[in-house]
């Protein structure tokens, strides 16, 4: 019933095992969260816009996604012709922007609005949305999250 003298050399040994497969288990985590860091900073890239200039665009909301994992707006604005064209604009997540304030009812589909940010390399009718101002003149506060 008593354990013999290699019991204590057993016991040390299987705790040496799990300390050594603690350590593998950690170094693998640390080189996976390594690996993927560069994903999740390539996805938050301004690469697509160009962040040397700024636009602003006036029209009419024709949708507004308050969803993960970016606020979308779409509107409907006139270019110098005067023919409707259509627009869309990114913002942060809906977490960040509820910080501050927001909504799903923030913004409805009809109401004008006047979004400023950057506009895309290619002249897509997009931009990485820096400022909303709604007819009222008021400010809805994007909490620089973008």
């Amino acid at each position: 019933m008593f354990p013999g003298k290699n019991a204590g050399r057993i016991a040390n040994r299987m705790i040496g095992d799990n300390v050594k497969n603690t350590r593998a288990s950690f170094l693998a985590l640390c080189i996976g969260l390594l690996t993927f860091a560069g994903v999740a900073s390539a996805h938050h890239g301004t690469a697509n816009y160009d962040t040397t200039k700024t636009i602003s665009v006036k029209g009419t909301v024709t949708g507004f996604d308050f969803v993960n994992p970016h606020v979308e707006i779409f509107w409907e604005a006139k270019d110098d012709s005067g023919t409707m064209q259509k627009w869309q604009g990114e913002l942060t997540s809906p977490n960040r922007l509820s910080r501050v304030g927001w909504t799903k009812s923030s913004i409805k589909a009809g109401d004008a609005i006047t979004i400023g940010g950057y506009p895309t390399k290619s002249g897509s009718h997009e931009i990485w949305i820096q400022k909303v101002t709604l007819a009222s003149g008021d400010d809805l506060p994007t909490g620089m999250g973008n």
